[in-house]
């Protein structure tokens, strides 16, 4: 199954043997790059359900791969990083990763977030119903989205969020909410920083004007809601 199928993009030879070895055990099956140019040879990301990319390598980052892989794909995508400042992390995070571990870690870890990961894209496309608001129109079945007659490039955490507040429109969704639906109930992964920047990233992408939002407003001290316009036919 593809979704078992991962690219592990990492350099250091002591943490590739001992995670291939956990990954593989638990029934996955692992390509490993240890350079940028190298991980681009495995392309197109459609051959895997998940990149696991280190930030740092010989030839360039992490951020290159995914840079190249959110071109075309959504497929989930996990950054490995030995920094844990911010700057690196949002940094990830607003090009198109959906996660991030920071090293040292434990291999029990990095399985819990990788099949927590993949859970909760297999529990987003198995909606059926057809999402439509605003202009905003989403195919669970495909796990597409448009604006009008465009089709949204959207990342997993995007799609989710999306989804999340089309099923809800004109309900204010607390923050805490938002991170227990988006990571299992395991909101300590992220921060309120982390979740301002996934709502920053979607606006640019549905709204006209992302710096004046009119779909996706910020409740100030609370959360986010979907205000649905009165002007689209059917709402």
């Amino acid at each position: 199954m593809t979704d078992k199928k991962m690219l592990y993009v990492e350099d250091d030879l002591s943490l590739i043997e001992g995670l291939k070895f956990t990954l593989e055990k638990n029934g996955f099956t692992v390509d490993n790059a240890r350079t940028v140019k190298e991980a681009y040879r495995y392309f197109p990301a459609g051959r895997y359900g998940l990149l696991l990319l280190d930030v740092t390598l010989p030839d360039g980052t992490g951020f290159d791969i995914c840079r190249e892989a959110r071109k075309d794909s959504s497929v989930p995508i996990i950054f490995l990083t030995a920094s844990d400042e911010e700057v690196s992390i949002v940094k990830g995070l607003d090009m198109g990763g959906d996660d991030y571990i920071t090293k040292p870690f434990r291999l029990g870890e990095v399985l819990s977030r990788i099949n927590a990961l993949l859970r909760r894209s297999g529990q987003f496309q198995k909606r059926d119903a057809i999402l439509e608001s605003n202009g905003i129109r989403i195919d669970p079945l495909r796990r597409l989205a448009w604006k009008g007659e465009t089709e949204l490039a959207l990342t997993l955490v995007e799609y989710k969020l999306l989804c999340l507040f089309l099923e809800n429109p004109d309900r204010v969704l607390s923050r805490e909410l938002i991170l227990d639906r988006l990571w299992d109930g395991n909101g300590n992964y992220v921060d309120d920083n982390t979740l301002s920047v996934y709502i920053r990233r979607l606006r640019r992408k549905i709204e006209d004007n992302p710096g004046s939002p009119t779909m996706l407003l910020t409740e100030i001290g609370v959360g986010y809601h979907w205000k649905r316009a009165n002007n689209f036919v059917g709402e």
